[in-house]
């Protein structure tokens, strides 16, 4: 459906099929995308990087993703409250300090496993390391809003922004696994400190593009939290599932590769189950909706559960390799239709701590993922820690299926905030 509302003067041009080139002449888009994309690439080495290093000072599975977790965990607590600060005060007011206290944090937990410290030594490191992640997707998803306002190129900017996170989460895994296997356990983390500080900075530096607050940093009206919005609630529980499939992938792929005796194939892995993410992504941007989008979460989802529901079984390397390009071809809609709704659901002023809440929900469903995995790993067989992105996923779509009402969007919950900048969403359908 085409939109009737007057587009802004960055917006390109409306077109009956919106797409990536007509998204990428948007004016002054590269100014963010290209530091953002170095921003956000650390985010996809940091759990994989602690994983390999813990387990390589450690050797247990369980303590190395447990110490992965107390990050996840931290970064999901903590993300909604960067992305509120945002909102109100300003990215770069947000971003500055904490890529400082990341990379600080960082190597502090990198020096802390080298001199085998005790585990609660790791927790303790492992807290800021976790809680101060630059949210660099959710701004970059804000800057997006910003510049397109209420034009149907947003669904193509969710998907835009999909392949972004994923591309990264090819290059990423190879990365840190080929720095900690061929350089030095410590390398991984070490070079995700450094950029994450380079490129957080460069990011930071943007300042034309990102959304404007108001004088003081306060809002005319009294803020209300994305959270109070249910449509925001039901869609916290289905990130939660993508996120169990995400560090349930890590571990188990880590441990299958160590156990056959080819550690080097866990980057090839993990980038094939992540490319298939991207190519999807690509595909869902590419095509022009008629289905309304909540209807497309549930069926997206629906896939993925079944998708991740033959991972435990696969014992070969090229069964695991079609398998988890199957389950990485699943998870992008699921996420691109996600962030989708947010335009739908949640007032202007308050989106980018939404996407902060759904970001957070990826990583402690991460985090509790690469907890369990591990567990499973170290107590039972090899392959076992893929049950957890199967009961994540399952347990997620139960809850979709039995509050999908509640994720589309109505009059009332469309006056939250008004008088921080909302606006009216049009359907992009």
């Amino acid at each position: 459906m085409a939109s009737t509302v007057t587009p802004s003067k960055d917006s390109p041009a409306p077109s009956s099929r919106p797409g990536y080139g007509q998204l990428l002449r948007t004016r002054g888009a590269w100014t963010f995308l290209l530091p953002g994309f170095a921003a956000r690439q650390p985010f996809a080495m940091l759990t994989i990087s602690i994983v390999l290093l813990v387990q390589h000072t450690t050797g247990s599975y369980g303590v190395a993703g447990a110490a992965a977790a107390v990050t996840g965990v931290s970064m999901a607590l903590f993300a909604p409250y960067s992305g509120r600060l945002a909102d109100r005060f300003g990215q770069r007011a947000v971003l500055i300090p904490g890529v400082l206290v990341h990379t600080l944090s960082g190597l502090t937990l990198t020096a802390l496993a080298l001199a085998d410290a005790p585990l609660w030594a790791l927790f303790a490191a492992a807290v800021p390391t976790g809680a101060s992640v630059p949210q660099i997707g959710p701004m970059v998803r804000a800057r997006w809003g910003v510049k397109l306002k209420d034009s149907p190129l947003m669904t193509t900017a969710a998907a835009f922004e999909s392949v972004t996170d994923e591309l990264t989460f090819v290059v990423g895994p190879l990365l840190a696994t080929a720095l900690c296997t061929a350089v030095n356990p410590a390398a991984g983390l070490v070079t995700e400190a450094t950029l994450t500080l380079v490129g957080g900075l460069l990011f930071a530096a943007q300042r034309g593009t990102q959304p404007a607050v108001s004088a003081g940093g306060h809002a005319r009206v009294q803020h209300v939290s994305a959270l109070r919005i249910p449509g925001v609630r039901v869609l916290i529980v289905a990130f939660l599932g993508i996120g169990s499939v995400f560090g349930g992938m890590q571990v188990s792929l880590a441990a299958f590769t160590e156990s056959i005796g080819e550690p080097g194939l866990n980057g090839v892995l993990y980038g094939t189950f992540a490319a298939g993410n991207m190519l999807s992504g690509i595909a869902c941007g590419a095509i022009a909706w008629k289905a309304a989008p909540h209807r497309r979460l549930v069926v997206g989802y629906a896939a993925l559960a079944l998708a991740a529901s033959g991972l435990w079984a696969a014992h070969s390397v090229l069964l695991l390799a079609g398998l988890g390009l199957l389950v990485g071809m699943c998870i992008a809609p699921a996420l691109i239709t996600g962030y989708t709704l947010v335009e739908g659901l949640v007032p202007a002023g308050a989106r980018t701590e939404a996407f902060t809440w759904l970001t957070g929900a990826v990583a402690l469903g991460q985090a509790g993922a690469v907890t369990v995995a591990g567990q499973l790993e170290d107590r039972f067989w090899d392959g076992a820690g893929f049950l957890v992105p199967l009961g994540g996923t399952v347990l997620a779509l139960a809850t979709l299926v039995a509050l999908r009402s509640r994720l589309t969007a109505r009059p009332h919950s469309r006056t939250v905030a008004r008088g921080v900048g909302h606006r009216t969403p049009v359907a992009v359908d």
